[in-house]
């Protein structure tokens, strides 16, 4: 019959927690990568103007050849995912950004710039690849949704602090105090690889390959038969690696595209941009967990599509901010932002979901390659097409995005009926039964 569950499980439940027992080190390791994440986004750039004779032209520069030798890096990190798994690959990845943190304290030449910021980008590239794959060595089939929600949440804590903690650096330190900081980084993400590499999961490290939650439709496949090709014909993983790339091009506008609307086309104060992004990263953290407690009743694909038409929806504010009064652009800008923040809230768990369990055996590795593939190209081409739309009327990179979100629609909406989109289970911790 069925029994209450305990009070510490009733408030991990109706915080949409999943269950962490056993974890600690995992979660240690993925606070480190998302600190650091948020760290390099915010310091790179200003480090190198101080710390080399190089112009901030020439920075930027090196810094953008640098990310772009690393793009076939997912492709690397998926073969390997398939060789070797996934904690060993974001160990691996955490292994070489210590490497190209150390890098930077001796560069001072523009080949060095490039260098250490492709080493660091190449350690980047192999977390973000391999950690949806690395998930899937805590998540069981009822609280999948949970997990990827909190690892989202994690990920914007960790963001946020990290560029706080840059901001603070920038703002205060020495260049010693810089190198300080740089130093320190290295350090701690030796760390994270040894403490991913000391953690046992209680499933085994194959189980991410496991056939449960894969396709119907996939055959087996046999290693000798593992091809990128493979993932390039299967039109229904195709489709979610479209859809993804309007989530893609939505998540640039807070770094490439909001600050200079807010203050060069709507005049609102040189304030916005940061208050816009520490709102969203607010809300990001302190609502994702508790969401995840309704997108885990519906299908992936439905809250997908419906995070596609709230994107859209979002993006028509912001676009019909540039026809209302002076005065109401502050609070059209916080509405904006809070529609843009539910849409992210709704879509990153399952589509993270999805990307890990529409694949099939053994070939994960190759399909998250692929799937992560569309993070680092529209990364790439999203600063260049944002700011020509913006360049061409204040309207019209919003109105490219809306119309982008609304193609992903019925994209996801036809992968319903394959493998994982159905209804999940109940979960686990909302009701004990013996």
């Amino acid at each position: 019959m069925p029994r209450e569950p305990s009070h510490g499980a009733s408030t991990r439940s109706r915080l949409g927690l999943p269950d962490l027992t056993g974890t600690g080190r995992f979660v240690a390791a993925n606070v480190i990568d998302s600190l650091a994440g948020g760290l390099v986004i915010a310091f790179l750039v200003v480090y190198f103007t101080r710390t080399t004779s190089l112009s901030l032209a020439e920075v930027g520069a090196c810094l953008t050849l640098g990310n772009a030798l690393a793009l076939p890096v997912p492709a690397l990190a998926g073969w390997l995912l398939d060789r070797i798994g996934p904690q060993a690959v974001v160990a691996s990845g955490n292994a070489v950004s210590a490497l190209g943190f150390v890098g930077l304290l001796f560069a001072q030449s523009a080949w060095q710039v490039v260098a250490t910021q492709f080493l660091v980008q190449v350690g980047s590239s192999m977390y973000w690849t391999s950690s949806s794959a690395l998930v899937g060595l805590v998540a069981r089939s009822d609280d999948r949704t949970r997990w990827f929600g909190f690892f989202r949440a994690l990920r914007n804590v960790g963001i946020g602090f990290g560029g706080a903690i840059a901001s603070l650096a920038l703002a205060t330190a020495s260049t010693t105090g810089l190198r300080t900081v740089v130093a320190a980084q290295a350090a701690s993400y030796l760390v994270a690889a040894w403490l991913l590499l000391g953690w046992r999961p209680g499933r085994t490290a194959t189980s991410v390959y496991d056939t449960e939650g894969a396709p119907e439709d996939h055959p087996p496949t046999r290693r000798t038969d593992a091809r990128y090709t493979t993932v390039l014909r299967d039109g229904a993983y195709m489709r979610l690696v479209a859809a993804n790339l309007s989530f893609v091009l939505a998540s640039m506008v807070l770094g490439v595209l909001l600050g200079v609307y807010a203050t060069e086309e709507l005049k609102a104060g040189a304030w916005a941009g940061g208050v816009l992004i520490t709102l969203n990263t607010a809300l990001v953290a302190a609502t994702q967990t508790i969401a995840t407690r309704w997108i885990e009743r519906h299908r992936p694909t439905r809250v997908i599509a419906l995070a596609s038409l709230v994107n859209a929806a979002a993006f028509g504010v912001f676009a019909a901010l540039d026809l209302v009064p002076g005065w109401a652009v502050p609070v059209g800008l916080v509405v904006a932002v809070v529609v843009y923040t539910l849409a992210e809230v709704l879509g990153s768990p399952p589509m993270g979901e999805l990307s890990v369990y529409l694949a099939p055996a053994h070939l994960r590795g190759r399909y998250l390659g692929v799937y992560q593939l569309s993070w680092s190209l529209g990364a790439t081409v999203a600063p260049a097409v944002l700011t020509s739309l913006l360049a061409l009327g204040p309207a019209m990179p919003w109105l490219f995005l809306a119309a982008f979100s609304l193609l992903a629609v019925p994209l996801v909406l036809g992968l319903e009926g394959r493998g994982n989109t159905a209804e999940r289970p109940a979960h686990r911790g909302d009701a004990v039964t013996t």
